[in-house]
């Protein structure tokens, strides 16, 4: 995801470190910070392995200097974008990563491929908590809080799966029960 990343922010434009750290940031919020301690050995890695360059920014002072993103690093992140791995389709902040730079595709067919696969596995059936192997719905949970979980879980899932289908230029999918609610962990519709 960092590196992801730190090679996405270096597609738009040479960037000094600080500025890039910023960046990085301001993307993975709060849940995932970014510290000094973990950014600037990805930098000295993508580096050694020639997917960037350093070099100094004299108009900033002698120890400042300017990121670029190499033609190698160009062509590595293309592939991270086309490929990537499946926790970083599953993984909510690591997919939010992948699809802020996913533009930087050339073809649509290839971001449309990353896309379904997400909402492939947004379709199937999941909880954070199981009755043996079904997943439970909130309205099976007597815990205020779990419920919260699993509802406000269910909204930003629904919303997401509505994005994605409207990208990809689909139609949301008709149930057994002749509504469209797009959510197969919503409670089925009274029949009439």
């Amino acid at each position: 995801m960092l590196e992801l990343a730190i090679l996405g922010f270096l597609a738009e434009r040479p960037l000094p470190g600080h500025e890039l750290r910023r960046r990085i940031s301001q993307l993975t919020g709060y849940t995932r910070p970014v510290s000094d301690g973990s950014l600037y050995p990805a930098i000295n890695r993508l580096t050694r392995a020639g997917l960037i360059e350093r070099r100094a920014d004299p108009a900033a002072g002698a120890a400042r200097y300017v990121l670029s993103l190499t033609a190698a690093g160009r062509a590595d992140m293309l592939q991270r974008l086309r490929k990537p791995a499946g926790h970083e389709i599953t993984d909510f902040t690591r997919f939010y990563v992948l699809l802020a730079f996913l533009s930087h595709l050339p073809d649509v067919a290839e971001r449309h491929a990353v896309l379904r696969r997400r909402l492939d596995f947004l379709e199937e059936p999941a909880s954070f908590f199981y009755d043996n192997e079904r997943p439970l719905r909130a309205e099976e949970i007597a815990d205020p809080y779990r419920r919260g979980m699993l509802l406000t879980a269910r909204a930003t899932s629904r919303a997401e799966r509505t994005w994605l289908r409207e990208t990809l230029g689909e139609e949301p999918p008709v149930f057994d029960t002749g509504c469209t609610d797009s959510d197969p962990h919503a409670p089925a519709a009274p029949a009439s």
